[in-house]
């Protein structure tokens, strides 16, 4: 799917800050598409953008509300139909990563298709893809990886865009997740890809390009996450990749969410992604790492990431803290 932009970043009652965390990712990398803000009463959080009306936003020459809170279940209460539906009114589309299916509220569908609006469940691919073939295709291609989910790897595939593009390199980001769709403008959310799909979706999603041209692959899930393991070895497949960027949380005891499982260690993590990529690239390569140090101090941060190089042999970085410029240097 593709979205349109400028965007007006839709906060409703969002309760606290983390809840608005899909709108706030849309402004730190796309501040340029985002005009506005609409917060509702009883809403505690705020992007640091101008608070707008829907009347506003239209007027400002918004093109897309982007509803960008993760609440508790993916719901859209009835409070923000009335809101969304004077939007369509207005001539804008809208475009949703939760849950519940904006083209399924009835009153909702009816003023798009009376205003010829489009609604936009980033969730819910709006084409089939063939299976996978595996055949070889020029261009470029770099996969992030991880120990586990939630440990940078969309920030981290963004972050070499930024560098790479300063540079006057030949790079796209790729998003294969709802957040990272606002941010690029289209993808396709991979986890709502049916199975024996995925592998194909990603060759769909990065296809064959100019020698120089590099696609970053927002990559998703983890190999040693048992629940969303079959996500990450369908994208491995798929992206073909060149090259991969293993991320990684400093302090992270275990699993998110599973005490049962530990982390695993980085350098086990690298091969297993190694040996998974070779079937459809027998010259990929490990070409860095990227650490979250959200938890530890600047000397902490600095130390953790210089005994990961040392174990590993590549550069390694906090990409928020530091920037990617070594591994694109490695590229």
């Amino acid at each position: 799917m593709e979205i349109h932009s400028p965007y007006l970043l839709f906060l409703g009652d969002a309760r606290d800050q983390l809840a608005a965390k899909t709108a706030n990712g849309v402004r730190v990398w796309r501040p340029d598409w985002c005009l506005g803000q609409l917060r509702l009463p009883g809403c505690n959080a705020d992007c640091g953008v101008p608070d707008m009306s829907i009347e506003e936003a239209a007027a400002a020459g918004v093109k897309t509300v982007i509803l960008g809170v993760a609440n508790r279940g993916g719901v859209i209460p009835e409070s923000w139909t009335s809101e969304l539906v004077k939007a369509v009114g207005l001539g804008m589309d809208i475009a949703s990563g939760l849950h519940t299916r904006i083209t399924e509220i009835p009153e909702l569908a009816a003023a798009a298709k009376a205003n010829g609006r489009s609604l936009h469940d980033v969730r819910q691919p709006t084409r089939d893809f063939d299976v996978a073939n595996g055949k070889k295709r020029q261009g470029k291609r770099l996969l992030t990886v991880g120990t586990d989910v939630s440990v940078g790897k969309m920030f981290t595939t963004l972050a070499l865009e930024k560098e790479m593009r300063a540079r006057g390199m030949k790079a796209d980001f790729r998003a294969t997740g709802q957040t990272g769709i606002f941010i690029a403008g289209a993808g396709v959310s991979i986890d709502a890809v049916i199975a024996d799909f995925i592998s194909g979706a990603v060759e769909w999603l990065t296809p064959e390009n100019d020698p120089d041209h590099w696609d970053l692959v927002e990559g998703q899930g983890s190999l040693f996450n048992v629940s969303y393991a079959g996500v990450t070895i369908g994208l491995i497949h798929g992206a073909q990749p060149d090259a991969l960027v293993v991320c990684h949380e400093a302090g992270r005891p275990h699993m998110r969410g599973m005490p049962h499982f530990p982390l695993i260690d980085i350098p086990t993590c690298i091969e297993a992604n190694l040996q998974a990529a070779r079937l459809t690239n027998p010259d990929v390569k490990c070409v860095g790492a990227s650490i979250n140090t959200v938890n530890l101090s600047e000397t902490e941060a600095r130390d953790f990431c210089k005994r990961v190089s040392d174990e590993i042999g590549l550069p390694t970085v906090d990409a928020l803290r530091d920037g990617v410029a070594s591994i694109v240097d490695n590229i």
